[in-house]
């Protein structure tokens, strides 16, 4: 179970981190997402950069997304729900 101000760390982090590196998926591993993190790395890689700027794009509003929510409605989504995308 994570408390209040452990999600509220971790939708900051997650926030910022997906704003920033987006496309390396290193906001996912933040919030426990290694399946999804490890997917967004690899495509990353393989599509010579292609897929980084896609996925730079997703982490750019998922990051947005994650700092606009509550602590309490961030935490049920992504934290309780696991709410992997979006």
């Amino acid at each position: 179970m994570t408390n209040s101000s452990d999600a509220s760390s971790k939708k900051v982090a997650a926030g910022v981190l997906g704003i920033v590196l987006g496309g390396l998926g290193i906001h996912k591993f933040i919030l426990g997402y290694n399946t999804e993190g490890i997917i967004t790395l690899v495509i990353s890689f393989l599509t010579c950069g292609i897929g980084f700027i896609v996925f730079e794009i997703i982490g750019l509003v998922e990051g947005i997304i994650y700092l606009t929510k509550t602590d309490e409605e961030f935490k049920q989504i992504y934290i309780d729900n696991r709410k992997a995308w979006f």
